[in-house]
């Protein structure tokens, strides 16, 4: 692939052969960010489970601490008093039947969808539209829930989910460029944090092997894998 002179001048200053600490690759990530628009903040891990076992599936959501600088568009499949719970949570769709069959043309003009129980057996409908893109309601991730309203304002408010692909990566954003350093640090740190919790028992040998952090378009910064504990202390420091 033939990059351009900005992405190449960018990548130089990466030293390929060490590893940074989260706080360094993100001060470098934000440095080496090469779009003229406000970039967003990318992790990639690769894990060490193997994802197609179902005792080694690795999925969840965290709350980031400062966002991710971007307000997401929710749809919610409800319909009666929680339907009107979805809209004053801010709900930017709702609906049922109508909101499916748009979807079944072709419709995806959102980025989080939230189910009540009594609408799955509608929603599951859609499980070939919705599932590749990681967008398939699931209680496991708290967007099947009758608390749509909490569900809205949580995701709204930075929710995050992710869930390890078929070659044991996992990506998630951590915020924009222009957000500060202890603030892309904090919001890391949360994210490794509940990766960390969810680790199961059956995986063995290194959990996290490889860890990079990228801004869009950007070359990616490599980061040290075992640092998944005080993220933070290297700021409180300097």
């Amino acid at each position: 692939m033939k990059h351009s002179k900005g992405y190449r001048n960018a990548a130089d200053k990466i030293d390929r052969d060490r590893f940074y600490s989260p706080a360094e690759a993100v001060a470098l990530a934000k440095e080496t960010a090469v779009t003229k628009f406000d970039a967003t903040v990318e992790v990639a891990l690769r894990l060490g489970v193997d994802p197609r076992k179902a005792d080694q599936m690795v999925r969840g959501t965290v709350n980031l601490p400062h966002g991710t600088g971007k307000t997401a568009r929710v749809l919610v499949f409800a319909g009666g008093a929680k339907a009107d719970e979805a809209r004053e949570a801010g709900a930017d769709l709702v609906g049922s039947d109508d909101m499916i069959e748009k979807i079944q043309g072709g419709f995806l003009d959102f980025d989080a969808v939230v189910a009540t129980p009594d609408q799955m057996g509608k929603v599951g409908r859609l499980g070939r539209v919705l599932g590749p893109r990681g967008l398939m309601p699931n209680p496991k991730t708290g967007t099947v829930t009758m608390d749509v309203a909490k569900a809205v304002t949580d995701i709204k408010g930075g929710k995050i989910e992710f869930r390890v692909d078929r070659h044991a990566n996992l990506h998630f954003i951590i915020g924009k460029a222009s957000f500060s350093q202890r603030q892309l640090v904090e919001n890391y740190a949360a994210a490794v944090d509940e990766i960390q919790r969810l680790k199961p028992s059956a995986a063995k040998g290194r959990y996290v092997k490889k860890a990079v952090i990228t801004t869009s378009m950007g070359p990616s910064v490599p980061v040290d894998p075992n640092a998944v504990r005080n993220l933070t202390a290297e700021l409180d420091e300097a």
